[in-house]
């Protein structure tokens, strides 16, 4: 509902008219959950005041009765908000929630970042316009903050915080490992050190690729996990079956000399006798 105070969305004393329908609503988000389409935001031209209800261009003050309709307003965006120290980045296209000085533009990422992250991320080339990868919807513009992986894929905040409460730990998208998880490594070397393999288990093998390093190799085999010789990761998928081993042939046991002899005689054939000669015929 409009009102002077705003909506959930914004605080604000002004209704947008949207240029899709003419239709007066507190913001675009108020609209796009009633209409089955969407405001442009950009297209705002015009604003109802919410104090004396006067139609007029869209700008920060109401040309008749002066109220203010918020304490940060975009012209691009046509945001009209309480201050938040916002800032406009003309790069990314839109609003964001600053100060500005804690963030900067990371160009190849194409995405406002926290400074603590400048030099320290791993680019990959307009990663805000995918879709989170958990919930599928769209990130460069949700209210909702982006969390940047190691692998440098995003989530939104709140699908990485129920990502982590389910127990997954790996990037849906890549499977690299979310978060640095050498604790759970070493606890899971300690499993295996006190839960041996059956006997006809113990010495295969098993060819493995890591999700963490991308790194093929052949690692014992374990039902709790195969560790990459590379980089120490659990976070490996085996590639193929086990391989076995191959047994070690006993020496065969040596017979009794006399049966030796024996089975020399049995094996010996007898000397074959001449034919008898049959007298010639005369």
């Amino acid at each position: 509902m409009a009102s002077p105070a705003g909506c959930e969305h914004y605080v604000r004393s002004c209704l947008l008219k949207a240029p899709c329908c003419g239709k007066l609503y507190v913001c675009r988000l108020c609209h796009d959950a009633e209409e089955n389409h969407q405001m442009d935001r950009f297209k705002v031209r015009e604003v109802q005041c919410s104090e004396c209800q006067t139609v007029q261009q869209a700008k920060q003050t109401c040309q008749q009765c002066h109220v203010q309709f918020g304490e940060y307003y975009c012209d691009i965006c046509h945001l009209f908000d309480k201050d938040k120290k916002q800032y406009h980045c003309l790069p990314c296209g839109i609003c964001r929630i600053g100060p500005r000085g804690n963030y900067f533009h990371c160009e190849k990422c194409n995405l406002c970042l926290a400074q603590d992250l400048r030099g320290n991320h791993k680019c990959v080339e307009n990663v805000s316009r995918q879709n989170c990868p958990v919930c599928m919807e769209d990130i460069h513009t949700s209210r909702i903050g982006a969390h940047v992986l190691p692998c440098g894929h995003l989530l939104h905040k709140t699908c990485f915080d129920d990502m982590v409460r389910t127990g997954a730990y790996r990037c849906p998208l890549c499977m690299h490992s979310a978060w640095n998880m050498e604790d759970h490594w070493d606890q899971i070397d300690k499993d295996i050190a006190q839960s041996p393999m059956p006997t006809e288990y113990q010495g295969a093998t098993v060819k493995i690729i890591c999700n963490d390093c991308q790194a093929h190799c052949t690692v014992p085999f374990h039902v709790l996990g195969m560790k990459c010789s590379g980089c120490g990761s659990y976070n490996t998928a085996q590639d193929g079956g086990l391989i076995q081993q191959p047994e070690q042939q006993q020496p065969e046991p040596q017979q009794p000399e006399q049966d030796a002899e024996n089975e020399a005689e049995t094996d010996t054939e007898p000397e074959q006798q001449d034919p008898p000669q049959s007298p010639t015929p005369h």
